[in-house]
């Protein structure tokens, strides 16, 4: 072994081993490990508004920031997995950000959504026991359907959703191209081209991160 290596192998923590076992069952939290959730669901959370904030440009446009979100923050939510050593992280890391859009107008029903689809990420993260490639990779394919969230008020009342102070605010020709552009099929088509495109990114984020996922015992 060169001096490199010993060195490299002394700063892995034994999680990271491939040869070690991941504590699958342990939910306590270090706070190197809240540190991390906190950091990377700032990023997820900055990079998905950044993305959302060009829905401002026209109504079709924020129906495909959907999409482009999903891929983008792929690359931040699988460099996350890699950080993952015990069971309750994902779903933690799903309440921070759905809080943090909650601060930011979205409806309780969409914190709601984040949250569950975040345990479902969790679950599928515990079926592979936290070490399976492709279980990461369909773990973030489940929480990218949290996008559907924010739609839900305009599910339940279009009219209303119409009227709010946040719609009202992009003024009236936007409001009427958005009633046009905005259909229930519609946003229906862009969740579903979400998901794939959730697939994508982690694929994506996967293959970028490929040393990340080979240390984590991942790869």
């Amino acid at each position: 072994m060169t001096e490199q290596d010993a060195s490299t192998h002394a700063t892995e923590t034994p999680v990271m081993q491939a040869s070690a076992p991941r504590p699958r069952s342990s939910v306590a939290f270090s706070a190197r490990d809240l540190l991390n959730v906190a950091i990377f669901a700032v990023i997820y959370f900055v990079i998905v508004f950044a993305i959302a904030m060009l829905g401002i440009i026209g109504p079709l446009m924020m129906l495909l920031t959907l999409p482009l979100s999903a891929i983008a923050a792929g690359i931040p939510y699988m460099l996350f997995l890699t950080r993952v050593r015990h069971a309750g992280m994902v779903t933690l890391f799903g309440v921070v950000v759905g809080l943090l859009y909650l601060m930011m107008g979205h409806p309780w029903q969409s914190t709601l959504v984040t949250i569950a689809l975040s345990l479902v990420g969790e679950l599928i993260l515990w079926a592979g026991q936290y070490r399976s490639k492709w279980a990461a990779i369909w773990a973030y394919t489940a929480f990218s359907g949290w996008f559907i969230g924010p739609w839900i008020p305009l599910f339940l009342d279009r009219e209303a959703y119409l009227r709010t102070q946040g719609m009202e605010q992009m003024g009236a020709e936007y409001v009427a191209a958005f009633n046009e552009v905005v259909t229930v099929p519609a946003i229906l088509g862009l969740w579903v081209a979400t998901l794939v495109c959730g697939f994508l990114g982690a694929v994506l984020g996967t293959a970028l991160l490929r040393k990340h996922f080979r240390k984590a015992g991942l790869a």
